[in-house]
């Protein structure tokens, strides 16, 4: 067994115990590189950002037209973008396990079980939340400046890119919601990852093992850094979104 491994006991010592060495690890591995604390954290933004970045390339377009646009369906759409918000991450994990699966019709790509597997898993869960926050955040600026817009004879198209430029701060509410969802999934990612050592494997699938093996200390270190970046990123998305207000009234 591991010489980091603490057993809980009920009492607070070993709690005490694993905290002191989650931030020893912390300390020890911000300052040497060494250690597999920070190669996890590392991966883990990887695959988290990249998922936001290619689920905003299709969610933000969505939502704008589906708040701009006048077409058939449009009300079901909504309902179903907002249904899926919900979606058990389980169920995007075994979808995207049979897609990339070699009797799966993107079986050729030989992409499952690495963190471009992890990515495609992750973009299914949040482009819902992405477009469906987007589409809402766009739809009361449409009721706001549609009369202004359609008076310049400006195409839908033009509307919905206007749109999204003008709210390009208030969005981030909805970038930051899909990477909370992101960075806190497990179940997709270790579906589609298998959670191999120095391959695959993130905080979150690591916290899960870790716990379960009894290391505390590894668990407890990627735990707190999980919880610093999602309260750090929203702390400088408040930042620029309160800046671009003072700025652009």
């Amino acid at each position: 067994m591991p010489s980091s491994t603490v057993t809980v006991s009920g009492t607070g010592a070993g709690l005490s115990d694993a905290l002191q060495q989650a931030l020893a690890l912390l300390w020890t591995g911000l300052w040497t590189g060494e250690g597999a604390l920070w190669p996890i954290v590392g991966l883990s933004l990887q695959v988290s950002l990249s998922a936001v970045l290619c689920a905003s390339l299709i969610g933000l377009p969505l939502g704008a037209a589906i708040a701009v646009g006048r077409f058939p369906g449009r009300a079901a759409l909504t309902v179903v973008l907002n249904a899926l918000m919900g979606l058990p991450p389980v169920v995007a994990g075994l979808l995207v396990y049979l897609l990339l699966s070699r009797a799966g019709p993107l079986g050729p790509l030989g992409i499952l079980f690495t963190p471009s597997a992890m990515v495609l898993a992750q973009t299914l869960l949040i482009i819902p939340i992405i477009a469906a926050l987007s589409r809402q955040a766009i739809a009361d600026a449409w009721r706001e400046y549609r009369e202004q817009l359609l008076s310049l004879n400006a195409s839908r198209l033009r509307c919905a890119l206007t749109l999204i430029w003008d709210g390009r701060f208030s969005l981030l509410t909805a970038l930051l919601a899909g990477f909370g969802r992101a960075a806190a999934e497990v179940g997709a990612v270790m579906i589609v990852g298998g959670n191999i050592d120095g391959v695959t494997r993130v905080m979150t699938t690591a916290i899960a093992l870790e716990t379960s093996k009894g290391d505390l200390p590894l668990a407890l270190g990627l735990g707190i850094v999980l919880m610093s970046l999602v309260l750090l990123l929203n702390a400088l998305a408040q930042s620029v979104k309160t800046l671009a207000e003072r700025r652009y009234g």
